[in-house]
């Protein structure tokens, strides 16, 4: 099997800083919004730019007899739960906990990639894994490792890790058969579905109260052009091409990322201890993608 390109991984890498300024971008429409309106709106505004692209274009698939039960299976696990848990997690704990807690993914695809897919790892993998999530509570603990957090807020950002966990190993399977653009158009427009209920129960005499600014708007805009449209498209490309457990290890750079992203931006402080931190999230990333984490024949038959 020849090695993935170098524009594999840059895509990838993209999709992470873009996951990553979501957690700082739905903290600044929070200002605005409840989190159900935000996902709501996130969703639709994704959907149109995906289903206008389709309409001029020829990317977008047709689903295959059968398989709408996996599009909306997908669409259980992310964007319906994942964004219910992460959007009200968020509510309850600071961004740089939840980009740690949502660091674990790496920790679980494994297990799975190796039994549906016979993704295999080596002692050196895990060593690379283990040195990253290190650098990764380097990032994001405060000294001493204390933990000062909403029990009920890590509840559900472990809820949001799990399902992207079914996420990532569903959507190895249907790469098989879908490109990245349609598994991502159908699994937004899905998503809208499912959310239009709590959006119209539960935030939509809100949205007409809520304090408006162009900061938050943008915000929501944001979060759909390129964290539920751009970001899911690469990450769904990278899934395809280098498998699913090497490509969620790349979600260790979020915490990381987030961290000096929240610096810039919201004016969160960045010391020695988190610098150091980042400099073995990137090392330990490193040793992940060394020789030995490859991919053995899967299961599932490429049609």
């Amino acid at each position: 099997m020849a090695k993935p390109g170098i524009k594999v991984y840059l895509g990838v890498i993209t999709a992470m800083v873009l996951w990553s300024l979501t957690f700082v971008w739905f903290k600044i429409a929070n200002e605005s919004y409840p989190p159900f309106t935000i996902i709501f709106f996130r969703l639709v505004i994704s959907s149109v730019i995906l289903f206008t692209v389709a309409a001029f274009s020829s990317f977008l698939q047709k689903i295959k007899k059968g398989d709408l039960k996996y599009f909306i299976l997908l669409s259980v696990f992310n964007p319906f739960l994942y964004f219910v848990a992460e959007g009200n997690g968020l509510t309850l704990i600071d961004a740089s906990l939840a980009a740690v807690i949502v660091s674990t993914i790496p920790l679980f695809v494994p297990i799975g990639a190796r039994f549906f897919f016979g993704e295999r790892i080596t002692i050196l993998n895990i060593g690379g894994m283990i040195t990253s999530f290190t650098g990764v509570l380097m990032v994001v603990m405060k000294r001493g490792f204390a933990l000062n957090a909403a029990p009920a807020g890590i509840l559900l950002m472990m809820m949001a890790v799990f399902c992207a966990v079914g996420y990532t190993l569903l959507v190895r399977r249907m790469t098989y058969t879908y490109n990245p653009f349609s598994i991502t158009a159908y699994q937004g427009i899905i998503g809208v579905i499912m959310f239009l209920p709590l959006f119209l129960v539960f935030d939509h005499d809100r949205i007409f109260t809520v304090k408006h600014s162009s900061r938050t708007i943008l915000a929501v805009i944001y979060l759909a052009v390129f964290g539920s449209t751009i970001a899911f498209i690469l990450f769904n490309y990278s899934v395809k091409i280098i498998g699913a457990a090497r490509t969620d290890f790349f979600t260790n750079i979020i915490p990381a990322l987030t961290a000096v992203l929240a610096w810039f931006v919201l004016g969160e402080s960045i010391n020695l201890r988190k610098v150091t931190g980042i400099a073995l999230v990137l090392t330990g990333l490193f040793l992940t993608q060394l020789p030995g984490l490859a991919r053995r024949k899967s299961r599932y038959a490429s049609p």
